[in-house]
């Protein structure tokens, strides 16, 4: 019975610090990617407000984290969608962008 303990212990004390290190590494960029990602936030919804066809002002969220630009809301067409991303693309400091967009009829 100690046995199974002790592997049971093991295995969770493992377990914990594998996901304690992978909690630490969440939130660092590299190279100091991070002071520009609220730059590029505002830049990348600033232009995509210019965009009519898109909605109504910040009806498409931005988020910026170490560069990647990531897009979530609701457009009424698939071409509105790439449109809001090659906007994104486009955008000074932006290395990738993951569009979440949904279009809604």
């Amino acid at each position: 019975m100690n046995l199974h303990k002790r592997f049971y212990s093991t295995l969770l004390l493992f377990s914990l610090s594998s996901a304690l290190g992978a909690c630490s590494s969440l939130g660092k960029c590299a190279n100091g990617a991070c002071s520009g990602d609220a730059a590029i936030t505002m830049n990348v919804q600033t232009l995509l407000n210019q965009h009519a066809e898109l909605g109504a002002p910040h009806s498409i969220d931005v988020q910026t984290i170490d560069r990647i630009v990531y897009l979530n809301g609701f457009v009424s067409e698939g071409l509105e969608r790439e449109i809001a991303e090659s906007v994104a693309l486009q955008t000074p400091g932006v290395v990738k962008v993951v569009n979440s967009i949904a279009v809604q009829k």
